[in-house]
């Protein structure tokens, strides 16, 4: 079995037992959370869409971790302007517990 789901704006394909890393999504290591947008949902070969899902998507939070560092810099020719700046991407670790 296994779900499309939307999480943070994006969607991805889980099965049960499943890590994956996904945007920032608030609560602590140990924390159960449970994603209601099921877009897609196939059971044994019975496919649902739509509003025809009634499928909830249960996760367990594992970790918080950063993404790798992405430097965005400006530069004018001729002018001496140079700005460097980084940020790192927040993601959270989540391991699927049920698909019910």
């Amino acid at each position: 079995m296994f779900a499309i789901v939307k999480i943070a704006g994006q969607q991805f394909k889980v099965q049960k037992d499943q890590t994956l890393y996904v945007p920032h999504v608030g609560g602590n290591a140990g924390d159960k959370v449970e994603f209601g947008e099921v877009l897609l949902a196939d059971a044994d070969g019975n496919l649902s869409v739509g509003s025809a899902v009634s499928v909830k998507v249960q996760a367990e939070i594992l970790n918080h971790v950063q993404g790798d560092k992405v430097i965005a810099y400006k530069q004018k020719r001729r002018k001496g302007f140079r700005k460097k700046k980084g940020h790192r991407i927040q993601y959270t670790k989540i391991r699927i517990a049920d698909i019910a």
